[in-house]
């Protein structure tokens, strides 16, 4: 068996029961089996955080997600040397489709790191359905020891006469699927004489990394496991790192995906060779000149074509539309914008927990998250039944998506589910409102470093409003909507009220007031007309905090009650500016 090396790159929350607990959870439906074990080696020992092992991990499982579905099993080695390389495959059932095996994996990728935390070794088994395994040691073609037992706990009347019936079944099963199953799986059932019963239908999966013969010791010694120790359940499975049997008098599986597909037929015989055609005679210089030039044209213009045709489909490529689940609207977005599954951002951010919680944003609540890759995102949870949040967040999609800027915060992807999420690039730093009215952290933003954030962020509004192919006017400009790298430079950011102009447009009439009071224009206020203008008042609003170290927000509770603006203006007629600087 071959296995795909991945380069190496240095860059939920399932409870840990005792076996009372963890049979009891699989107990408590009679009628079926539920199961998404996670198993944790201790014995294999742990790895250092943010370590190259943890990064390699991360790539490792990565790879397993992309790579496992399309033909349900791959096998993956990133790193080039202990105690960093890292080994895992994923394998789904042999019936699973390709979008439900993605799903599938997906999961047991993003849930197997948080649970065995900083474990060198773990296997997931979800569902019965798909396996995630990675180890710190090579364990590539071998099978293993039994890991999980998930069994029923009613009884069938007559143990000693199902056990005959369903030996039989399990022995060919075994047989089918290490005996040249291209899948390594077989799936069959078989009719009983018992009163309560009348067939039994089952499995037996192998990953492929296993030869045939081991496959086959491997699936014979799960079946004495179920012999043994099922006896009298109506249905069982006794799963291990690289193989797994199950059985139950209930369907479980897709019988049509599950059938072996057909053998290729047999290739048919060559036909006859024709007789040799008779040598023409040699070309003529003249003829071989006017080759050269009709190859001389007709090759150029075939690439000129075939490069057209390429940037045409790209072209046609670039724009996808989705629509929300709920039919409230059709969202149009890039192509390079990324579409995550709520399972997915839920392990990132801890189930979003409080502990990741970043803020409050334009209609929701921030959370930093942490993808199994090892990527640092900041995901915006939509508060849920908020109606006006859909708007916001359909302007943020649409808007952020198009808009591509290094004073702009970048939109990384989306959550259109029952819950709605937006995913953004993380920015250590959070926002400037933190550094600058903050009597430690202002202290960290000298004349230098003020400057490069005015600097940026008029570099932003200029792209928004000139140089953009869309002419947007934010509407919402202030300090807590100016994030900061670690370098401290500004990324406008919250484009929930922001309004996008025709390019021969410079003025419309907003069918509502938003914004941030203190930060807005009066004509605007009082009449409603959203223009460039709008942008560029806040923008000077915002300077004025930067130089001054005071929030104009808060600036009417204190003794001043003129306000920032007429309280700048005051010592600027009186001369005396350097009163108005900020002393920290």
């Amino acid at each position: 068996m071959t296995h795909s090396p991945v380069a190496s790159c240095t860059p939920p929350h399932i409870l840990l029961v005792t076996c009372f607990l963890f049979l009891f959870a699989f107990f408590h439906s009679p009628t079926g089996i539920v199961a998404g074990p996670i198993r944790c080696d201790d014995a294999a020992g742990n790895y250092t955080t943010n370590g190259t092992f943890q990064a390699n991990l991360g790539r490792l499982l990565a790879s397993l997600v992309a790579d496992t579905p399309p033909t349900g099993y791959s096998n993956a080695t990133v790193g080039f040397s202990s105690p960093d390389q890292v080994f895992g495959h994923a394998m789904c059932r042999g019936d699973f489709s390709v979008p439900s095996c993605l799903e599938c994996v997906g999961r047991a990728a993003g849930e197997i790191v948080p649970y065995c935390v900083n474990r060198r070794a773990g296997t997931a088994w979800f569902d019965d359905t798909c396996l995630v395994r990675y180890a710190g040691e090579n364990f590539f073609g071998s099978q293993g020891s039994v890991q999980f037992y998930v069994f029923r706990t009613d009884n069938v009347s007559d143990p000693e006469g199902f056990k005959s019936v369903l030996r039989v079944l399990l022995d060919g099963l075994a047989g089918r699927a290490a005996g040249g199953s291209p899948r390594m799986f077989a799936a069959d059932d078989v009719s009983t004489s018992l009163s309560d019963t009348g067939k039994i239908y089952g499995t037996a999966q192998c990953t492929r990394d296993l030869t045939s013969d081991t496959c086959d010791e491997c699936l014979r010694d799960r079946i004495r496991n179920i012999l043994a120790g099922c006896l009298g359940k109506p249905g069982c499975t006794v799963i291990g790192g690289s193989c797994q049997v199950r059985y139950n008098v209930d369907l479980f599986y897709n019988a049509t995906a599950a059938a072996d597909p057909p053998p290729p037929p047999p290739p048919s015989p060559p036909p006859p060779l024709p007789p040799p055609p008779l040598s023409p005679p040699p070309p003529s210089k003249d003829k071989w000149a006017i080759l050269r030039r009709i190859l001389a044209i007709t090759i150029p213009l075939l690439v000129v074509l075939a490069s057209i045709s390429i940037v045409m489909t790209c072209v046609r490529r670039k724009k996808q539309k989705l629509k929300l689940t709920d039919g409230t609207m059709e969202i149009e977005i890039d192509e390079d914008v990324s579409v995550f599954n709520l399972e997915t951002l839920k392990a990132a951010t801890n189930n979003f927990s409080n502990t990741n919680k970043l803020g409050e944003g334009g209609f929701g609540q921030v959370y930093k998250g942490v993808l199994f890759d090892g990527h640092e995102i900041a995901v915006k949870r939509l508060s849920i039944g908020s109606r006006q949040g859909l708007g916001e967040l359909r302007n943020e999609v649409e808007l952020v998506a198009k808009l591509h800027h290094r004073n702009l915060v970048k939109l990384m992807g989306f959550c259109l589910g029952h819950e709605k999420l937006l995913v953004y690039e993380f920015l250590p730093n959070k926002s400037l409102d933190r550094f600058l009215f903050d009597p430690v952290k202002c202290k960290q933003l000298n004349w230098e470093t003020r400057y490069k954030i005015i600097e940026g962020v008029a570099r932003g509004l200029q792209y928004l409003h000139e140089d953009s192919r869309l002419k947007v006017i934010h509407r919402d400009l202030k300090a807590s909507n100016i994030l900061l790298d670690k370098d401290m430079n500004p990324k406008i950011s919250d484009f929930g009220f922001a309004k996008l102009f025709g390019r021969d447009q410079s003025q419309v009439d907003a069918s509502r007031i938003a914004g941030t009071f203190g930060y807005m224009a009066l004509e605007y206020i009082r009449h409603g007309h959203v223009s460039t203008k709008l942008d560029v008042f806040s923008f000077g609003v915002l300077m004025l905090e930067i130089v001054t170290g005071r929030s104009c927000t808060k600036f009417y509770d204190s003794s001043h009650s003129m306000g920032l603006i007429n309280y700048v203006k005051q010592y600027w007629v009186k001369g005396d500016v350097s009163h108005l600087l900020d002393k920290s």
